[in-house]
Formats: structure tokens, C-alpha cells, sequence
């Protein structure tokens, strides 16, 4: 799509979304808007290519990561435990980074597994351990890369 995204920004997904694409060292909104929203939106009108998006503004930036995670969970959790559901996240030895996120969901987090086994226990670990989650949606990162 000639839009000049790093490889290691773009991930594609076995789940509800089939791409994530990280937009880093932006800024401001319209910065997004202007370098990266608008040009998106155009291909998907024009080309047919792109039929729908999600967006998803960071509030507040979990740690960096550039390990390559095994899978994203995408958590919805009850307002005033919002805090503390990111920072019990964090403590979960499989969780590469937890981002509070304004969108559809409430926080977005690269997660470490081995198989799909191990990605049950962890997302078991999660939802045992972290407060105020209402729901998740999990989707298993792609080896192949763009």
C-alpha cells in the first residue's frame, strides 16, 4: 500500500482482527489523521482494499516491547478499575505490555505463549488475576510478516 509502515509495526492476526498496526512517534492526533488515517481511508474507498477499521487512541502507554508476542488481548474492564487492571496485567510474567486505550476496548496487551495451550493458561491467569475484566478477545499472531 506504499505507506511506509516498518515490517515490525505491522502484525497480522488469527482472531476478530486480522491486522494491528502500531502508529508510533506520532505527535499529535492530527498528525495521525493526516499521515496515516486519511491516506487508509482513501485505499479502502477507492481500491476496495480496506472495508473496515478500528482505531484506538493510547491514553496511557504500558512498557516498550520489541519482542514479537504470540498474541493480543484486547480487555474490557469496569471503569474504576481501569488502573488497577493495567498494573496487574503488568505483573503477569507472560504480559509483554499492557496499554490503556480509548476505542472499543479498554486496554490492548501483547502476550508471551508457546502453543495454544499455553496461551489458555495464560489467558486463565489473566482473567483470574486482573480486576474489573467484563470480556476479552484474543487473536494469535501471524509468523508470516508482511
Amino acid at each position: 500500500m506504499k505507506l511506509s509502515i516498518p515490517r515490525w509495526d505491522v502484525f497480522l492476526l488469527f482472531g476478530p482482527m486480522d491486522v494491528l498496526v502500531q502508529f508510533g512517534g506520532l505527535q499529535n492526533l492530527d498528525e495521525f489523521v493526516e499521515k496515516w488515517f486519511n491516506p487508509v481511508r482513501m485505499i479502502g474507498g477507492q481500491e476496495r482494499l480496506i472495508t473496515k477499521t478500528m482505531t484506538f487512541v493510547v491514553a496511557r502507554e504500558g512498557p516498550s516491547y520489541s519482542e514479537e508476542p504470540y498474541a493480543f488481548m484486547f480487555l474490557n474492564v469496569q471503569p474504576r478499575s481501569l488502573e488497577t487492571a493495567q498494573q496487574a496485567l503488568l505483573k503477569v510474567p507472560e504480559v509483554i505490555s499492557a496499554d490503556v486505550v480509548f476505542g472499543p476496548y479498554d486496554l490492548i496487551s501483547p502476550v508471551r505463549a508457546k502453543d495454544q495451550a499455553d496461551l489458555e493458561r495464560v489467558i486463565s491467569c489473566i482473567q483470574g488475576n486482573c480486576p474489573g475484566i467484563e470480556g476479552t478477545a484474543t487473536t494469535i499472531v501471524s509468523r508470516i510478516r508482511v
